[in-house]
């Protein structure tokens, strides 16, 4: 399976969690020590990922788009996308997003989560 291929599977799966308001999905795609920073303050840990979109507006979805992967070792993938945040009361947020994907046991999450906001 090619880089671009691991992090969709990863990243469909926080989509799905997001777009159904389900916080403790999202969660559940992060490593225990994951660095996590939305345009809040940044959080390490499944925990702080949940609380995070548990504050986010019902009605919210995630698109993304893959715009760079690189293999830094057998088990880490490098991702920068480009992600559009809809709304249903307000306009859409465009962001970038790179995240590092950390494989354990064949099982890849995200290790690192940094947003920024475009200009």
């Amino acid at each position: 399976m090619n880089t671009s291929s691991i992090l969709s599977t990863v990243l469909d799966q926080w989509k799905a969690g997001v777009d159904a308001h389900d916080p403790d999905a999202v969660a559940k795609v992060f490593t225990d020590d994951a660095i996590f920073q939305g345009l809040h303050p940044y959080s390490v840990g499944p925990a702080g990922v949940a609380e995070y979109y548990a504050s986010q507006p019902l009605g919210m979805k995630a698109d993304y788009e893959i715009l760079e992967t690189r293999q830094l070792s057998d088990d880490l993938i490098l991702g920068y996308l480009k992600v559009a945040f809809s709304f249903v009361d307000r306009p859409t947020l465009d962001v970038n997003l790179s995240i590092l994907a950390h494989s354990n046991n064949n099982t890849w999450k995200i290790a690192h989560y940094q947003v920024s906001k475009l200009s």
